[in-house]
């Protein structure tokens, strides 16, 4: 069984920054691609960044030249660096793990979410 468990979320004013981390867990070969994601009250999840195993990034929009996403493939890890942060991007933040290799299947795993929350 695979799990993501991640860490880093909290209070902060705007113009801080957080560090969000998730570390998956488990039997795993690798893992294809890392990401994270948020939903805010009332809306949608929305896709935040992504990142693969070869170092291949994506990023929102709305968090471009703001968030750095990152990973230590040898630590399953994924971080997310968020710095001038803004009340929009309060929201419950979610890691992603797809294509992840086990002995059995391929997966595609979520954490728990983890609460950032932004005040002006």
């Amino acid at each position: 069984q695979v799990q993501l468990v991640e860490s880093g979320g909290g209070l902060v004013q705007a113009g801080g920054s957080l560090r969000l981390s998730c570390a998956a867990s488990g039997i795993i070969f690798s893992i294809n691609a890392m990401g994270w994601y948020r939903q805010a009250p009332g809306k949608q999840r929305e896709l935040v960044a992504t990142i693969t195993s070869g170092g291949n990034t994506n990023y929102a929009d709305s968090v471009k030249g703001r968030f750095t996403i990152s990973r230590d493939n040898a630590k399953n890890t994924v971080y997310l660096q968020m710095n001038s942060l803004k009340p929009e991007d309060t929201a419950v933040y979610y890691c992603n793990a797809d294509g992840v290799r086990t002995p059995y299947r391929y997966l595609e795993v979520w954490g728990q979410g983890t609460l950032v929350t932004v005040s002006s």
